[in-house]
């Protein structure tokens, strides 16, 4: 009896560990007791700091402890840091930004700026744009754009774009170091919003939208294919934060901005291929990032010029 009894139990708590990490009742039957003990491993790993670290590691190629818990099922719940993680590189290439400049021109500090953030990140996101342009650029078949994007060189397509954003990206810090004082730290601010807000409005398409690539063949994985709404609500609230410091007209400017570039891109991508891929959401990152920069331009440059004006 006391055999059986704990058999029932290991049972109910195999039970309970399995339907806590997949979301569901589910049946013990289907599992083998090594499929049980990586669950249970995921249990313990399931620290909201171990999945930073995971987002972290994901990301970028900052050292995390050698003691981080990994899976595909933590790894899928550490999509609620992507926007964390941007406020940490944010504020490493603001203060990169502020030693370069303290002896530097404004432009060469930019562009070594620039440079850290592509060392940080390992071109990861740009990688991912200048997949995205290849495959849809260059194709007019689903499978044959997705078969593109998993293909690790680059084509005309990817090159153009490529080139483009980050001579765009120059050109808008450029021209807002102008228009900002050395001295207030707005810039700086810009830059970890532009990171953080912008890997939030990336992340969030994971929410809406069916992920149709292989994993076994992509060559850019996402960091999730599937997002829970309090997921979801970390994700916005962490990327906003440095919003908050902003004035309510730049506040509600970059969120419509954002609003209507995610909901076009949203629409554009379920078009072209049918929902998103790793080198989709590192597109949209991209993008939203000039966005950010774009519209903090056009709302200080008509400041500027109401104050010239009165």
């Amino acid at each position: 009896m006391i055999e059986q009894k704990n058999g029932q139990t290991n049972a109910k708590d195999n039970d309970e560990v399995i339907a806590s990490l997949d979301g569901h009742t589910a049946d013990t039957d289907t599992y083998t007791d090594s499929n049980i003990e990586e669950l249970r491993a995921n249990e313990k790993g399931e620290s909201q700091l171990n999945l930073f670290y995971l987002a972290l590691s994901f990301f970028t190629r900052l050292p995390v402890p050698s003691s981080m818990q990994y899976s595909e099922v933590l790894l899928n719940k550490a999509n609620r840091y992507f926007s964390l993680v941007g406020i940490v590189i944010g504020l490493l290439l603001a203060l990169a930004y502020f030693i370069f400049s303290s002896v530097l021109p404004t432009n060469i500090a930019i562009l070594l700026t620039m440079g850290l953030s592509l060392l940080l990140t390992g071109a990861f996101h740009e990688d991912g744009l200048a997949d995205m342009a290849d495959g849809i650029g260059g194709a007019f078949a689903i499978e044959r754009r997705l078969r593109i994007m998993k293909d690790s060189r680059i084509g005309t397509y990817g090159s153009v774009t490529l080139i483009m954003a980050l001579l765009l990206k120059f050109t808008l810090l450029t021209e807002l170091a102008k228009l900002m004082s050395p001295d207030s730290g707005y810039l700086l601010l810009s830059i970890v919003l532009a990171e953080s807000l912008s890997r939030a409005v990336a992340g969030s398409l994971i929410s809406s939208m069916p992920y149709v690539s292989d994993t076994d063949t992509s060559k850019s994985k996402p960091l999730a294919q599937a997002q829970s709404s309090s997921e979801l609500t970390l994700l916005l609230l962490i990327g906003v934060v440095p919003l908050l410091f902003y004035s309510f007209n730049i506040i509600v400017s970059i969120a419509f901005v954002l609003i209507v570039f995610r909901s076009l891109f949203k629409r554009w991508l379920m078009v072209k291929i049918g929902g998103f891929t790793g080198d989709c959401l590192g597109a949209a990152q991209q993008i939203a990032q000039l966005l950010i920069y774009l519209t903090l331009l056009v709302c200080l440059n008509n400041l500027v010029i109401q104050g010239v004006a009165g």
